[in-house]
């Protein structure tokens, strides 16, 4: 790795440095939570927060993932491997009621009348009028009661005040634009927090980088294809059997391997608190 990378590196994780610490001096850690996915950008994200919590004897906020049903068995495994590795508490999400609905299989049919209330209130808020859907984890219902209700629930729940989130503004279209700090208010179904994004200046390659640098921890499928990892039955590889960081991560988008439907909506979504 060249002298000029190395250096660049030391740059973008002291940048990332300097938002958690910020993020700590303005919150409590024990109302802070860690979203993480086990995918390449949420580990380099918890690993420097781990990294400035050990440095300023701060104890690791509460980490969180969400199950929407449809993941990857690779990812699982990791997810639990290093939760064991770096003595992680991890918080297992889960819209429980959704899968009880369709007993855990995707492709059946959920009937709205026999969600909770709560489910019921996200789809109205959405403006969901049919009476029922098949069960798929990145359709837009799917997708909002999966993750953003699972999450919004959380925060409600746990009276959390801030996130620390794992996005990157060359990611995705909508996110080009994010600030590292933003303030959520309350609405309707949507409690108060603050959301943060200490890599939000990573890129793609940054990422990988920073992985082989410093011999972080990726899941396998990273090895043969995959570039991002979303559901199981929508995610799909880019060149096939070629290391994610070997492709032509600078002229092939990121995402073209995920439901496209799904990205074309993300604006809405992340209006609703999808992440």
């Amino acid at each position: 790795m060249s002298k000029e990378t190395k250096e660049r590196n030391v740059e973008l994780i002291e940048k990332s440095k300097e938002v958690v610490r910020d993020a700590f001096e303005k919150y409590d850690p024990a109302k802070c939570a860690i979203t993480w996915t086990g995918g390449k950008d949420s580990t380099t994200n918890l690993w420097i927060i781990r990294q400035v919590c050990i440095e300023e004897n701060i104890g690791l906020p509460q980490v969180i993932t969400i199950d929407e049903g449809d993941a990857f068995p690779e990812i699982t495994d990791f997810l639990v491997t290093i939760s064991k590795k770096w003595h992680i508490d991890l918080k297992w999400l889960c819209n429980f009621d959704m899968l009880k609905s369709c007993q855990s299989h995707l492709g059946n049919d959920i009937q709205v009348k026999d969600l909770d209330e709560r489910n019921q209130a996200e789809l109205k808020r959405i403006e969901f009028n049919l009476k029922s859907f098949p069960f798929e984890a990145e359709s837009y219902a799917g997708n909002h009661l999966m993750k953003t209700v699972v999450l919004n629930k959380f925060i409600e729940e746990s009276n959390t005040e801030l996130l620390f989130m794992a996005l990157r503004r060359d990611e995705q279209a909508a996110r080009k634009e994010d600030e590292y700090f933003t303030h959520h208010e309350a609405g309707h179904l949507m409690p108060e927090h603050t959301r943060v994004s200490p890599i939000l200046h990573f890129t793609e390659r940054d990422i990988w980088d920073n992985t082989h640098l410093h011999n972080l921890p990726y899941c396998p499928l990273y090895k043969i294809g995959y570039r991002s990892l979303g559901a199981r039955t929508s995610s799909n590889p880019g060149e096939v059997g070629v290391p994610a960081w070997e492709q032509d991560i600078e002229n092939v988008p990121e995402r073209a391997g995920r439901r496209q439907d799904k990205e074309k909506a993300m604006e809405r979504l992340r209006k609703l608190g999808y992440m």
